[in-house]
Parts: structure tokens; C-alpha cells; sequence
């Protein structure tokens, strides 16, 4: 029993000392000269036919993204297109519906349009659908959304006076977000519902849908605060457009709660001096 105990001791200063790896029972001369590693076998390269020859031309063409910026380009071509054709909210919806320019159409489950009065003053705009949102197609539904509405409630505006959609109408796949060619195909069917919905004030949710609508390159944190002149394209009067921070961030951080309510505030008086 001492014995083993010694040996406890002396496996114990072998890791106090930094020995943490057995190597093996029998001895190895580590100065020993390694053997040569045969040559590898040269790899047989086959003739370069016509079609292998164009593949490399291809590959050496199409070499950092040209073919993907092309196809870029045609998707918001056909979806300035497709939403130019609308003339209702009804026949946008329709519209979004058949655009096949956007993959996350095939692995959400459901087009997540809009919800609440477009008659309203308020049109409020945020990201992207979540996973309640897909499930049930109506944005700001689930746990940010049911924040939103009481955020809206606290200065009198319901969703009865409000108007709620976002800058991707289909979830991405785990809430990722969105990509750069994600936002630029869906683009154009979110500026024609502004143009349809025509509302009197813009609320940005988020710095995603901030940046996007507003041209801007700066955080939601900078762009907080301000009001600016959302452009339409449209004639007709300017419409103010205010970002905010997302009730998804808001619940992870309380604290910032105080600013939102200032920006909430400015939102109600400036209703009122318009109105």
C-alpha cells in the first residue's frame, strides 16, 4: 500500500512538473538520421481536349465572382420588374409569392407579407421573419414582435394604426442574417410597398433595415436618434423615416431600453406635428 502511494506521489510531481504524456516503453534515439521518404509518383496528367481547355478558360474567367455578379444583377432586374407590375398591396403579395430569385424561398415554410393597416400613419420595417414568423406567415409575432407591440402601445399606437412588414419576406435558415444578395433581390419589392403604403412616417427596426433604406454605412447605434427623408422616387410630400433598435437586441439588453423610448417619443410628437 506505501508502495502505492509512492507511486502516486511520484506520477503526481511528474505532472507538477509538466509531464502529461506517456511516450512509450522502449527507448527511441531522436538524433538518430531519419530515412528518405521515396519521391511521390508524378501524377498523370491527362491530355487537355477541347472541352477541358474551355472548362479552364471558364474557370480563369469567371475567377473572383464575375458570374455571380451577373446573376446578381439579372435578379434585381427581374424583381424592379416583377414589382413594378403591382398596383396593389394584393398584387405585390402575388407577386412575391411567384419571384423565383431568392433561395430562401425554398427553405422557409411560409411568404411572410405584412400585417396591420396600411391606411395607417406608421409603416414600421425590420430584418427578416423569425421562426414564429415563418411558422404563422405574420411578422413581429413572436417574442421581439410581442415587445414591439407594447412598445407601440405605450405612445398610443397600435397595430390598428400601424403597418408592419420587412426587408425579407422568408426567414433564413437558424435566424442568420441576411445576405448582401438576399436584401438586393427583395429590395425592390420593399420599396414599391413604400410607395404603395405611402405612410406618413418610416420606422427602421434594426440596423439592417436602417442601412438598407437609408443608404447609410454606420451602425444602428450612430443611426439611432436622428429623423431623415426616406426617397421614394414618388412625387409627393417627404416621408420621415426614424431607426431604431430591435426589440430582439432590447430584450437581450434592458438597458438600452431608455433610448428607444426617447426615439418613441420623438415618433409621437412629430405625428402629431404633422398630422
Amino acid at each position: 500500500m506505501q508502495q502505492d502511494n509512492g507511486l502516486v506521489e511520484f506520477l503526481k510531481w511528474y505532472v507538477e512538473s509538466g509531464v502529461d504524456e506517456a511516450l512509450g516503453v522502449d527507448p527511441l534515439d531522436r538524433l538518430a538520421p531519419k530515412p528518405a521518404s521515396p519521391a511521390p509518383a508524378a501524377a498523370v496528367q491527362p491530355a487537355a481536349g477541347p472541352k477541358l481547355a474551355t472548362a479552364e478558360r471558364n474557370a480563369g474567367t469567371d475567377r473572383g465572382g464575375s458570374a455571380e455578379l451577373v446573376s446578381r444583377e439579372e435578379t434585381a432586374r427581374s424583381a424592379r420588374e416583377a414589382a413594378a407590375t403591382a398596383s396593389s398591396l394584393s398584387e405585390l403579395r402575388d407577386a412575391l409569392a411567384s419571384f423565383e430569385g431568392c433561395a430562401l424561398k425554398k427553405t422557409a415554410k411560409n411568404l411572410v407579407f405584412a400585417d396591420g393597416n396600411p391606411a395607417g400613419p406608421l409603416m414600421i420595417i425590420g430584418e427578416a421573419p423569425g421562426g414564429e414568423e415563418d411558422r404563422l406567415g405574420v411578422p413581429f409575432v413572436g417574442p421581439a414582435g410581442k415587445l414591439l407591440d407594447l412598445m407601440l402601445d405605450s405612445i398610443g399606437l397600435g397595430r390598428d394604426r400601424a403597418y408592419v412588414t420587412n426587408i425579407l419576406p422568408w426567414r433564413p435558415p437558424g435566424n442568420r442574417s441576411p445576405t448582401d444578395a438576399e436584401i438586393a433581390a427583395c429590395l425592390p419589392f420593399v420599396k414599391r410597398h413604400i410607395e404603395l403604403v405611402a405612410p406618413k412616417i418610416l420606422i427602421l427596426v434594426g440596423g439592417t433595415a436602417a442601412k438598407t433604406l437609408l443608404g447609410k454605412t454606420q451602425g444602428i447605434m450612430r443611426l439611432r436618434g436622428h429623423w431623415y427623408t426616406y426617397e421614394s422616387g414618388q412625387t409627393g410630400p417627404p416621408i420621415y423615416a426614424r431607426a431604431i433598435l430591435h426589440p430582439a437586441y432590447l430584450l437581450r439588453t434592458p438597458a438600452q431600453k431608455r433610448e428607444t423610448w426617447l426615439d418613441l417619443l420623438e415618433i409621437k410628437h412629430k405625428l402629431i406635428k404633422i398630422n
